[in-house]
């Protein structure tokens, strides 16, 4: 008597199927997770002097004014600053404008609103 071949059922982990197709803004996709990065933010911006107001240019408090606490050098300087709200946060000094006396204030969202109400 012959024996019969034995057969299993497919891995549940086998894949049914060509990969889907991933778009440019998907976070899985490699080519859509290039980044640029800034050269000119190893030399940083030496005006930056400790108790100096700057302007936040880019990141979580992006146009908010700030005093400067501290100011680190090394491979990419950057400062300790703390915000008119009370927030601190350490920044790229690239990524600071010092406001000059006398320089205009950078308009607020509030007093925006209160111009397109009226």
């Amino acid at each position: 008597m012959r024996r019969r071949k034995v057969t299993y059922p497919p891995a549940k982990t086998a894949t049914k199927g060509p990969p889907p197709v991933l778009g440019a803004t998907d976070p899985r996709n490699p080519a859509g997770r290039t980044v640029s990065i800034n050269l000119a933010a190893a030399a940083g911006r030496a005006s930056i002097r400790l108790g100096e107001k700057v302007r936040i240019l880019s990141g979580l408090y992006a146009g908010e004014t700030a005093v400067v606490e501290s100011v680190a050098s090394g491979v990419i300087s950057s400062a300790m600053v703390r915000t008119e709200a009370g927030r601190t946060r350490r920044a790229r000094t690239i990524d600071l404008e010092p406001i000059r006396p006398g320089a205009p204030a950078a308009p607020s969202g509030t007093e925006e609103q209160e111009q397109l109400g009226s």
